[in-house]
């Protein structure tokens, strides 16, 4: 039996080993572990990469998507539009801020929420909209972003899962006041542990998120108002401006990784993902969907293939919002999709040979 992981960590360490190794031992010996010269230099890095002018590492994408709301002056009694389609940290930050999240339906072609909807879910309450790359495909974002000049709301990015990805050959990061990134491990640019990262063109914007990060001292032991230790440590910073440097390579293999399971399985019962022309996915998962997901998933087990389910219960079906008054059928194009999507084994260092092995289980289990 051939076994093909969901995802293999220790086959890109192994590629990285000696570059890694000495990135962080130049940081053991600066003793410059939090907040450094590294990191400094990664969000130098990383601003020039995404084409904005600022970018603000944090501890997590859960981080920063919370100070973007905080930046935004999102608080009490406000409402932020976004997907039910998402991991629920999208969510939270929308309540650490002491606003409700107003879930819409998604466009079933890029699995995340339909500018179609947008419009009629906007009150005198919504203070922002929050679309996410899911698995690494931009939102169409000049849709979005139509609806909320028109309402003058401002704009943020999920794009935890789309580092690279582009949107009318621009990078993702652009479109919006500010952008949000994820740098866990299992992120096509991933850290060895937490990290995230909030991009912006705003100065003053940047200015307090960096502020915010570090307890929100104006000066040193000065707080003028509640703020966080949200910081990255230089260690994490060290590890992500080496995979930096790999990030685009990384990225065209599983393209090319995608490409091949497409083709593949085209004429199969599966529903594969779209890949829309305005748009280069990165393809940080490769999601099909099956109404038979759940014994298809138990087949690929049997034959040694690891798979995961992203995500199988919606948000505004999730118990925690139960308070929101959402019912099962309030969303139904969301709704059917976590009943039937199945994400397959992605990443750069799997092989021609262990893709095939998956489509001939995929087929076998059809």
């Amino acid at each position: 039996m051939t076994r093909v992981p969901y995802l293999d960590l220790k086959a890109q360490y192994a590629a990285l080993r000696v570059e890694m190794q000495a990135a962080l031992a130049e940081v053991c010996e600066s003793a410059h572990f939090a907040q450094g010269p590294t990191t400094q230099a990664f969000e130098k890095e990383y601003a020039d990469y995404c084409g904005v002018r600022h970018c603000v590492s944090l501890n997590s994408g859960t981080s920063a998507l919370h100070l973007a709301l905080r930046c935004l002056s999102v608080g009490p009694g406000d409402e932020v539009i976004t997907t039910p389609f998402t991991f629920i940290a999208t969510a939270w930050a929308i309540n650490y801020v002491g606003a409700t999240p107003v879930f819409i339906d998604i466009d079933p072609v890029r699995r995340t929420i339909d500018p179609a909807k947008l419009e009629v879910a906007i009150t005198s309450r919504t203070k922002a909209v929050m679309p996410v790359h899911v698995f690494g495909l931009p939102a169409d974002m000049d849709a979005i972003n139509a609806i909320a000049r028109k309402h003058q709301l401002p704009v943020v990015e999920d794009a935890a899962q789309a580092h690279g990805a582009r949107y009318k050959s621009r990078r993702v990061g652009q479109f919006s006041a500010v952008s949000c990134f994820s740098f866990y491990p299992t992120k096509n640019l991933g850290a060895y542990g937490e990290g995230g990262a909030l991009l912006t063109d705003d100065e003053k914007l940047a200015a307090r998120a960096r502020s915010l990060r570090e307890h929100a001292q104006s000066a040193r032991y000065v707080h003028e108002e509640i703020g966080y230790n949200y910081r990255m440590d230089s260690l994490q910073a060290a590890v992500l401006r080496v995979k930096l440097k790999h990030l685009d390579h990384w990225n065209e293999v599983r393209a090319a990784h995608a490409k091949r399971y497409s083709e593949s399985l085209a004429g199969s019962s599966y529903a594969l993902p779209a890949t829309p022309a305005d748009s280069q996915s990165v393809w940080h998962c490769y999601v099909i969907e099956s109404d038979q997901r759940d014994k298809v998933r138990s087949s690929l087990d049997a034959a040694g293939i690891g798979t995961t389910i992203n995500y199988p219960l919606p948000l505004h079906l999730q118990p925690v919002y139960k308070a929101l008054g959402y019912y099962r059928g309030d969303l139904p194009i969301a709704e059917r999709l976590c009943e039937r999507c199945l994400s397959l084994p992605m990443f750069a260092e799997l092989t021609d040979e262990q893709i095939d092995s998956v489509v001939r289980a995929l087929r076998a289990a059809a």
